[in-house]
């Protein structure tokens, strides 16, 4: 069998509200040489029986299920390892994509030149209801052939981490620690990709992102509450360490990890605490329309 060009992970844990709607927009796409891999978190709502549904109708919809809640990081993981595809996109089980997001995104990959590991059009807030709340801007590209200055661009810039849900090249994304089981993972995986290759932007609005009662900052309060989420191999654990420095090692380890030259290493070395120190001051803006659009949607809501 031909393996896909572009592989689809969308690892869900009851998520029957919404499963339906982000399925549906990848049956939506102009762009059809794909496959949609559904790892099912042990869940005990409909989710089952609706991936199967999808499943059973389309041959490029492959269902998977684990037998108990692994975490939300080691599913993400989970429907990367099963990817065939040349490039690859996680789909948040409660978002939505334009229908010619794919196809952009594979069009821009497949004329940039290799050094490119991602490419990420921008989204838009909805609510429950998929009522727009509006853009939600995010621009963390960088075309640099330094990986400290790459490194630096995603430190500084990055507010939201949504850009990691565009379309990676898989070769850069299996040479990454994948998604860890701490709070704030996304932005390590972001920085290592960045670490590895440039990451360019497509200034269009073409995916959704939402906002509703369930989302995992919602439903977990206490970094205790969202590292169990974050991997059901947490629990029982003591978390001593505040999330800001266990960030603060994260980028470091990724940079040890990184096959990059001394000089390349030393200078990213040197670029995460100048940046991680001022990146809270940059990103208090960021923070600000989070909160706006958090407003909005309750509001909506009432």
């Amino acid at each position: 069998m031909t393996a896909p060009r572009v592989s689809i992970g969308v690892p869900v844990f009851n998520g029957q509200v919404y499963l339906r709607r982000a399925l549906d927009s990848m049956l939506a796409q102009d762009y059809q040489d794909y496959e949609v891999i559904i790892s099912d978190n042990a869940s005990t709502d409909d989710t089952a029986e609706i991936a199967r549904e999808y499943a059973a109708r389309d041959s490029r919809f492959r269902y998977f299920r684990n037998e108990s809640n692994l975490g939300a990081a080691p599913n993400f993981n989970r429907v990367f390892e099963l990817s065939r595809g040349e490039f690859f996109k996680w789909l948040s089980c409660d978002d939505e994509c334009h229908p010619e997001m794919l196809s952009r995104c594979v069009d821009v990959l497949s004329q940039a030149p290799p050094s490119v590991a991602l490419v990420y059009p921008q989204c838009e807030i909805i609510d429950e209801r998929s009522n727009s709340l509006g853009p939600l801007f995010e621009h963390v590209r960088s075309r640099s052939r330094l990986p400290h200055q790459r490194l630096a661009r995603v430190l500084f810039k990055v507010h939201t981490v949504l850009s990691l849900l565009g379309v990676i090249r898989s070769t850069y994304l299996r040479r990454t620690r994948m998604r860890g089981s701490f709070i704030k993972d996304d932005r390590v995986l972001l920085a290592e990709l960045a670490l590895l290759g440039e990451i360019w932007e497509i200034p269009d609005v073409l995916w959704k992102i939402r906002f509703h009662d369930r989302n995992a900052h919602r439903l977990n309060r206490t970094v205790k509450d969202y590292m169990i989420w974050m991997d059901a191999a947490n629990a029982g654990q003591r978390f001593l360490m505040p999330p800001s420095v266990r960030l603060f090692q994260e980028y470091l380890r990724g940079i040890r990890a990184a096959k990059l030259s001394t000089t390349n290493k030393l200078a990213c070395y040197a670029t995460v605490p100048i940046v991680h120190c001022l990146a809270p001051f940059r990103n208090f803006g960021g923070r600000q329309k989070l909160r706006l659009a958090r407003l909005l949607a309750q509001s909506e809501g009432r």
